[in-house]
C-alpha cells in the first residue's frame, strides 16, 4: 500500500549509556543540569565568536580609513617611505594574520563538551516513551488535545505548551504504533494551531497527509476523501494524494453499487469500533481502573464509612510505641487497608532516595513462568533495592515495619524504592503468587507474599493514586505516610480483592518504597485459620 511511504523516522543521536530516562522523573532531573551546562558552553562559544568578529570589525574599520586616504593620492601616499614600508608589511604579514583569525574555529570547546555530554542524552526509546506517556495520560484522565497542548493541567508550577511540531510528532508516534485514533486527534490539533496562525516548519500538506490516512483507517471514508481534496487544493501535484483520491472514489462507487443499507450499517459499526479502538495492552478492568484514577470510583456507603476509624496504634503494646503510638487510619474495610501517618521522616526519606538514586534501573516484575525478574511495559518506573545492613536508616525502617505489623521482616524482601517517570504507572496486578504460579518465589524459599507495606515518600500534584479496581478503593499519595494490607488470608489463600494498580502520574514526581513480607516466620505471629477465606 502506498501509505507505508509516509513513515519517515525522525532519529535523534542514539545513546546507549542510560536508556529509559523517561521511566524516572528523579533521573530526568539530571538532564536539566546537563542541558544547563550545554547552554553555558554555548554562551561561551557565542561570546568567543563575538570577540572574534569584533577584532575583525576593528581591522576592517582601520583599513577602510587607511585605504580611503591612500586612494585619493596613491603616488603621494606611497612616496612616503614609512607608508611604503607599512604597505609591504600589511600585505605580506598582517593580512595573513587576519586570514588566520577569520579561519580560526571558535567552536572547538563547545563541540568537545557536546560530544562528551551526548553519551548521556536520551535516545529514541526515551522520546517515544515520553510521547506514549502523554497519550496514556490523555486517555486515563479524559484530557482533550487542546488542554494538553496549552499545558492546562492541574497542579502545574511551570506552564508549558506544545507547538505544531510537537503535536505533529505525537501524531507520528501514534501512527507508527498503528494507533490511528490518537493520530487523528494530534494531527487535527496540529492543523488547528496552523489555522490559528502559528508559525512552524511543518506545513498543512504534511499534516493532512497523515490525517487523511488515519481517518481512512478508522472507516470514515467521506472525511478521508474530504481531507484528501483539501490536501490537493494546497498541492495539486501531490502524487500520493492523487493516487488515494482515485482509490477512495473507487471504493465509494463500489459501495454505492452494493446493498446500501446493509453496507451503511456495517460501515457505521466498523467506524465505531475502530474509533474507540482496543488497546494492544487491553485490560478488562481498564474502565474501572481509569475511573478510580480520576477519583470517580465507587463511593463507600455511609454505613460502611461509619466503621472506619482513626486511632493511636502501639503495635500490640510494643515498648517503642507505648509512649509515642503511631497514628493509624482505616482507608478501606474489605480488604482492610490502613494508613500510618507521619511514619517516616523527611530526613529518612532523603537518605533512602540518596541511596537509591545511583542504582535506579528499569523496574522489574516477577515472571510467573520463570520465577525471575524481568522488565515489563505495563510498569513505567525505575527501582532500586536497599538492604538493612548497608545503612542504619534502612535497618531502622525495616524494624519499624516489624514493630507495627507484628510480622517478622527477616524473611521479607529488601526495601524496594521506586521512582515513577513521565505518566509513570503500574497497571492492575497482584503482589502475591496465584495457584497457577507455584514457582514465582521459589528461589527465595520464604513462601508467598503475605502482606504489602508501601511508603509514600513524596506528594504528587495530580494523579498517582494507588487503586483497587475490584473493590473501588483509591488511596492517594501523601508524603510521610504508609499503607499496609494483607495479600493472603490467614489460611494462606490469596485475597483476590487486593488486585491493585499505581495510576499514571499526571503532574509531579512520585517516590515510593515498599516492603513485601513473606509467609515464612509468621507461623506464630499470624496463625492459620480453619476457614479458607478468613
Amino acid at each position: 500500500m502506498i501509505w507505508y511511504t509516509l513513515i519517515v523516522g525522525i532519529l535523534l543521536p542514539r545513546s546507549l549509556a542510560h536508556p529509559g530516562f523517561f521511566t524516572s522523573i528523579g533521573q530526568m532531573t539530571d538532564l536539566i543540569y546537563t542541558e544547563k551546562d550545554l547552554v553555558t558552553s554555548l554562551k561561551d562559544y557565542i561570546k568567543a565568536e563575538e570577540d572574534k568578529l569584533e577584532q575583525i570589525k576593528k581591522w576592517s574599520e582601520k583599513l577602510d580609513r587607511l585605504t580611503s586616504t591612500a586612494t585619493k593620492d596613491p603616488e603621494g601616499f606611497v612616496g612616503h617611505p614609512v607608508n611604503a614600508f607599512k604597505l609591504m608589511k600589511r600585505l605580506n604579514t598582517e593580512w595573513s594574520e587576519l586570514e588566520n583569525l577569520v579561519l580560526k574555529d571558535m567552536s572547538d570547546g563547545f563541540i568537545s563538551n557536546l560530544t562528551i555530554q551526548r553519551q548521556y542524552f536520551p535516545n529514541d526509546e526515551d522520546q517515544i516513551g515520553a510521547a506514549k506517556a502523554l497519550l496514556r495520560l490523555q486517555d486515563t484522565y479524559n484530557l482533550d488535545t487542546d488542554t494538553i497542548s496549552k499545558g492546562n493541567l492541574p497542579g502545574v508550577k511551570h506552564q508549558s505548551f506544545l507547538t505544531v511540531d510537537d503535536c505533529f510528532e505525537l501524531g507520528k508516534v501514534a501512527y507508527t504504533e498503528a494507533d490511528y485514533y490518537h493520530t487523528e486527534l494530534w494531527m487535527e490539533q496540529a492543523l488547528k494551531q496552523l489555522d490559528e496562525g502559528e508559525v512552524s516548519t511543518i506545513d498543512k500538506v504534511s499534516v493532512l497527509d497523515y490525517l487523511s490516512y488515519a481517518v481512512y483507517q478508522q472507516g470514515d471514508l467521506d472525511k478521508a476523501l474530504l481531507l484528501t481534496k483539501k490536501l490537493l487544493e494546497l498541492d495539486p501535484e501531490h502524487q500520493r494524494a492523487n493516487g488515494n483520491l482515485k482509490y477512495f472514489e473507487y471504493i465509494m462507487t463500489k459501495e454505492k453499487d452494493s446493498n446500501k443499507s446493509t453496507s451503511d450499517d456495517q460501515s457505521d459499526q466498523k467506524t465505531t469500533l475502530k474509533k474507540k479502538g482496543v488497546a494492544v495492552d487491553y485490560l478488562p478492568e481498564r474502565q474501572k481502573y481509569e475511573m478510580l484514577c480520576r477519583g470517580e470510583g465507587i463511593k463507600m456507603t455511609p454505613r460502611r464509612q461509619k466503621k472506619l476509624f482513626c486511632r493511636y496504634h502501639d503495635g500490640n503494646r510494643n515498648p517503642k510505641f507505648i509512649l509515642a503510638p503511631a497514628k493509624q487510619e482505616d482507608e478501606w474495610d474489605k480488604p482492610r487497608i490502613v494508613r500510618f501517618h507521619d511514619i517516616i521522616s523527611d530526613a529518612e526519606i532523603e537518605v533512602v532516595k540518596d541511596l537509591a538514586k545511583p542504582r535506579l534501573s528499569r523496574a522489574t516484575v516477577h515472571d510467573p513462568e520463570t520465577g525471575k525478574l524481568t522488565t515489563a511495559q505495563y510498569r513505567v518506573s525505575k527501582s532500586a533495592w536497599l538492604s538493612g545492613y548497608e545503612n542504619p536508616v534502612v535497618s531502622r525502617i525495616n524494624m519499624r515495619i516489624q514493630d507495627l505489623t507484628g510480622l517478622d521482616v527477616s524473611t521479607a524482601e529488601e526495601l524496594q524504592v521506586a521512582n515513577y517517570g513521565v505518566g509513570g504507572q503500574y497497571e492492575p496486578h497482584f503482589d502475591f503468587a496465584r495457584k497457577d504460579e507455584p514457582d514465582a518465589f521459589k528461589e527465595l524459599g520464604t513462601g508467598n507474599r503475605i502482606a504489602t507495606w508501601l511508603f509514600y515518600m513524596s506528594d504528587v500534584s495530580a494523579g498517582g493514586a494507588t487503586v483497587f479496581p475490584d473493590v473501588g478503593a483509591s488511596v492517594w499519595p501523601k508524603k510521610g505516610t504508609a499503607v499496609f494490607w494483607y495479600n493472603l488470608f490467614a489460611s494462606g489463600e490469596g485475597d483476590y480483592s487486593t488486585r491493585h494498580a499505581a495510576c499514571p502520574v499526571l503532574v509531579g514526581n512520585k517516590w515510593v518504597s515498599n516492603k513485601w513480607l513473606h509467609e515464612r516466620g509468621q507461623e506464630f505471629r499470624r496463625p492459620c485459620t480453619l476457614s479458607e477465606l478468613e
